[in-house]
């Protein structure tokens, strides 16, 4: 095997663009690599510092949603942004209103045992994984990954449990991070 690089393998997806003109002094673009990847370059650099990125992550208009805007009375569009998708105003960028796709927290109705003040709410990580937290925060930082369940802890007393998904089945565990102790199963007895 040569030392050798063939730089055909590198240009083959180069080749495949159509060439365009540089807006600015006309010559021709020419795909360029940085360190955040690929974008189009005027091949008169530095003369010309023109640059268009390859992919679109601008904002554009995924689908018209038939809403109006609360702001400017236009319509609300479903855009692909950056970040990911949202939802703004068809009349960007006059009007910047816009809106997050993820619902409203959903309150689990069951209390704080941190803070005795708030209650529990559904939240999302940046990461997309779900976790339960108290509404109070920054006050509060109370938090956790299971789902919780209002009643006592059997071996500490503590306030709330959570469930926990075994091999042998569901099963209550004590949130406190001190104890986690698993709780047993009060079965109701059968009425005679």
């Amino acid at each position: 095997m040569s030392g050798k690089i063939d730089q055909e393998l590198f240009t083959t997806h180069e080749h495949a663009l159509t060439h365009q003109a540089c807006p600015e002094c006309g010559n021709e673009l020419t795909m360029r690599f940085g360190k955040r990847g690929p974008f189009l370059g005027c091949s008169q650099y530095p003369n010309c510092e023109f640059i268009q990125p390859l992919h679109q992550n601008d904002g554009h208009i995924v689908k018209h949603l038939g809403k109006p805007c609360p702001e400017c009375s236009d319509e609300l569009v479903l855009r692909q942004g950056r970040y990911g998708m949202f939802i703004g105003c068809l009349n960007y960028p006059t009007c910047h209103h816009i809106e997050p796709l993820e619902k409203k927290a959903e309150d689990t109705h069951i209390a704080c045992p941190s803070c005795d003040r708030g209650h529990l709410i559904e939240r999302k990580s940046r990461y997309g994984k779900m976790f339960f937290a108290c509404d109070q925060y920054p006050t509060c930082r109370f938090a956790v990954n299971h789902n919780p369940v209002s009643g006592c802890c059997q071996s500490c007393g503590y306030g709330l449990l959570i469930e926990k998904k075994l091999v042998s089945g569901m099963k209550l565990q004590c949130a406190d991070r001190k104890c986690h102790a698993y709780q047993d199963v009060v079965e109701s007895e059968p009425n005679e």
